[in-house]
């Protein structure tokens, strides 16, 4: 039987991921296990303005703003929700190929279960699964929830 201790949720900032987010604290308040909330800049961004004669250092600058406002956002959807006070909740964000960082945060932080919206920000067409959720589910060692 599953009795997750330690749940991961990643999001975009999508209403899919609200839900995720929503479902997620459900489970842990359920189970009393704690909430990692993880965003991910993605690197492609910073990765295209490279080319543009820009500075490592202004492009560093440029990643520590795109990083801190993301935190400071991630907190703002942790607080929508009142079971996260019941609960211990930890958030972070990290720059990075999104699935990559989901797997290795899972690997990292001892995951036992990834709650995950089946569409993000950048859903194709609303009933097909997105590429980051797909590859979480072929790359997790845990069990996966996928929402939608």
């Amino acid at each position: 039987m599953l009795s997750p201790t330690r749940i991961l949720v990643p999001t975009d900032f999508s209403k899919y991921s609200d839900k995720a987010l929503s479902q997620a604290f459900d489970i842990a308040q359920r189970y009393k296990a704690k909430v990692y909330v993880l965003h991910i800049v993605n690197e492609k961004i910073s990765d295209s303005i490279k080319g543009y004669g820009l500075t490592a250092e202004l492009i560093e600058n440029m990643d520590w703003r795109m990083t801190s406002a993301a935190k400071m956002k991630v907190q703002k959807e942790i607080d929508k929700f009142p079971q996260a006070k019941e609960l211990e909740v930890f958030n972070e964000v990290v720059l990075g190929n999104p699935s990559e960082e989901i797997l290795k945060a899972q690997t990292e932080k001892g995951i036992d279960l990834i709650v995950i919206a089946s569409l993000g920000r950048t859903g194709i067409a609303k009933y097909l699964i997105g590429s980051v959720a797909r590859n979480v589910l072929k790359g997790a060692k845990c069990p996966v929830l996928l929402t939608k």
